[in-house]
């Protein structure tokens, strides 16, 4: 069980890379959803399931690589797959999430970095959820503004 638990909340080892493992373990969630993962239903799932693998896979792995380690990355994962939820299909907008995830992931807003201190599994997995959340509407926001300035168009 350590190993499969290991596997996973490194993403699929990702989380070993030895610089900037967050945004080395973020880059096959972000391919997984712009090739596998365009039905906004499918990606839904996919981010309700990654959230409930997250916790429990982090809680294991945390008791041997420690609390938050920076090789667990499977958070990193479900949080991406939240802020691409219903955002529209295009590759300017993916980037955009990509990099609103990896800056909210990194500065923690209220009440994310307050999520860190819930136990296991919980609190590795949680703020990156409100990462994503914060990614996503700032996202929208943007859409928002540049529709309106006649600047993105559908």
């Amino acid at each position: 069980m350590k190993h499969l638990a290991n596997f996973i909340a490194t993403g699929a080892y990702t989380g070993y890379f030895p610089i900037v493992p967050g945004t080395f373990g973020t880059i096959p969630a972000w391919i997984l959803a712009w090739f596998f993962l365009s039905d906004p239903y499918l990606l839904l799932a996919a981010a309700v399931v990654t959230t409930v693998i997250s916790v429990w896979s982090a809680g294991v792995a945390e008791s041997f690589l420690g609390h938050d380690a920076k090789k667990i990355v499977i958070d990193e994962w479900a949080g991406m797959f939240v802020s691409l939820l219903f955002l529209p299909y295009r590759l300017d907008v993916y980037i955009a999430a990509f990099v609103f995830f990896r800056f909210y992931d990194v500065i923690k807003p209220y009440p994310a970095g307050k999520c860190e201190s819930l136990p296991g599994g919980w609190g590795i997995t949680f703020d990156d959820i409100f990462a994503g959340i914060y990614a996503n509407l700032t996202c929208w926001l943007c859409i928002l503004a540049l529709t309106q300035l006649g600047w993105f168009g559908f």
